[in-house]
């Protein structure tokens, strides 16, 4: 077996303990079915782990999930195999159409667009870059179309390492096609240029959504400080 895949399966197979015994994921679910959802746009899907374990956990339509890294990709490929309501497409999703470079973090899912900022590197050694990739890029605009239309009720999660902003901002024209909303949000600066919490939820509020639930995330192991939570939202 490749070791790309290798890797990637001990990671999946190392959070299955989270998903499956953690009760936030599973009041997920429920809001999932509670909003009809009917579309899943996965934004940052990495190794497939939160398609994987909501499909497992329930949610049976359709799920339709980003990944631009070609390694996070091959592992992605071998979780979607043989389940037709599971696409998978190999580019980021942000607020331009083209490519970009991204930076490859040492343990893949830190992976960002954004330079990393010294405080994460220090909370998370094995989070530091070890390289690039050139990648594609989609607005959300150009592509929601092609996944889901005005009668569906879409829900898009979003974990782009500090990118979230971005991927909002390409989706001005078709944000109204969004029921639910799940992001990342950074109480300190961990990504550089990054949008911070207080500013994200005007920037939701904004659109229409109201918060369900707040959970939480990436914290510093050293001093227990909370440095991330993820923001679940919905349009009421």
């Amino acid at each position: 077996m490749n070791i790309i895949i290798k890797k990637g399966l001990r990671n999946v197979n190392s959070i299955r303990k989270k998903y499956f015994g953690n009760y936030l994921m599973h009041n997920r679910i429920k809001l999932l079915k509670h909003f009809d959802i009917q579309t899943l746009l996965d934004v940052g899907a990495n190794t497939g782990q939160f398609a994987y374990y909501t499909r497992k956990l329930g949610y049976e339509n359709t799920i339709v999930s980003f990944e631009p890294l070609t390694s996070a990709f091959g592992v992605l490929q071998k979780f979607a195999k043989g389940d037709p309501n599971w696409q998978i497409k190999n580019c980021a999703i942000g607020d331009t159409d083209g490519t970009v470079e991204i930076n490859i973090s040492a343990n893949s899912q830190s992976s960002s667009i954004l330079d990393m900022m010294p405080v994460h590197i220090k909370s998370a050694p094995d989070s530091a870059y070890g390289g690039k990739e050139m990648i594609n890029i989609h607005k959300i605009d150009t592509i929601i179309h092609k996944y889901t239309n005005e009668l569906d009720k879409t829900f898009l999660k979003i974990d782009t390492q500090g990118f979230e902003k971005n991927v909002i901002e390409g989706a001005n024209n078709s944000i109204k096609l969004i029921k639910g909303l799940q992001l990342e949000l950074s109480m300190v600066e961990l990504y550089k240029g990054e949008t911070l919490i207080t500013e994200m939820f005007d920037i939701i509020n904004d659109l229409g959504f109201t918060i369900f639930s707040l959970e939480p995330g990436f914290y510093d192991k050293k001093t227990g400080q909370l440095l991330q939570v993820d923001g679940i939202f919905y349009r009421t």
